[in-house]
């Protein structure tokens, strides 16, 4: 397990359904990347905003964002994850990327879709749990509302990261900074959420937020809450969650039960 996990957030407003635009964006951000870094986080449905439009915008797995990713990743030499709006077998998906350096990639599927904005509708709902392994790193891949059901984050295979992509709005942010903080705290776990900012499509105000949570549920950035487009660095560190949660041995007492 590599001691040390440089980790890059990019924090941003998206283009309303606009994938060229967005990736254009995108690219001269990562570009712009002065830290070395081991992973790219970028939101959910990064290229087109949260669309309940999925036919206007959706890509195969083959197509110009993946390509995207896996040029993007090649020249940055580090991993990219985020999630797009994917078609495949005549169905939509809120998928969830993990592209590594080498063009291979791993995915996720949006388990836990948002009922409110009637996601499920449109959308097919992942019954698959994803825990990548990334230089030694095992890291579970969520997405936005995911984060409201903790059983869906329950660590009973010890990894050692959680990242929550999104598009959470402003109106319910008090939800996701607690949420977040509780998954690293019930989990013994890094915890990373990377959000948007500004106004999507239909009005509704995004303002950010991204953080990152160690094993104690306490915020590793230097600023929080950051509201504004940005590009955040952090170190996660091995010997933390090793020395933690010897110390502290929570995750021995769990429930023995499993929900997958």
């Amino acid at each position: 397990m590599k001691e040390i996990l440089n980790i890059t957030l990019i924090q941003s407003h998206l283009a309303w359904e606009n994938p060229v635009q967005n990736r254009a964006v995108f690219s001269q951000k990562i570009n712009s990347i002065s830290q070395k870094t081991d992973l790219i986080v970028l939101p959910e449905m990064f290229t087109t905003g949260f669309t309940m439009n999925p036919e206007k915008v959706a890509e195969t797995m083959t197509g110009e964002t993946m390509q995207w990713l896996i040029k993007m990743a090649k020249i940055s030499n580090c991993a990219i994850t985020g999630s797009i709006v994917i078609k495949e077998d005549g169905m939509f998906y809120n998928r969830m990327i993990f592209m590594y350096t080498d063009g291979t990639y791993e995915s996720y599927d949006k388990h836990q879709l948002f009922t409110l904005a009637k996601e499920q509708n449109i959308y097919t709902a992942g019954q698959k749990e994803v825990i990548v392994e990334y230089l030694g790193w095992k890291i579970k891949l969520l997405i936005c509302y995911d984060l409201r059901f903790p059983i869906w984050a329950r660590n009973t295979t010890n990894y050692d990261t959680l990242i929550y992509v999104a598009s959470w709005p402003k109106i319910r942010i008090t939800a996701w900074d607690t949420l977040l903080k509780a998954r690293a705290i019930e989990n013994m776990c890094y915890c990373i959420g990377v959000n948007r900012v500004g106004l999507d499509g239909k009005g509704f105000e995004h303002n950010g937020h991204s953080a990152i949570y160690n094993v104690l549920g306490e915020s590793i950035l230097q600023e929080n809450p950051i509201e504004k487009e940005t590009i955040l660095y952090a170190t996660l560190k091995a010997d933390h969650i090793q020395q933690t949660r010897k110390k502290l041995p929570f995750l021995q007492d769990r429930d023995n039960f499993t929900f997958l």
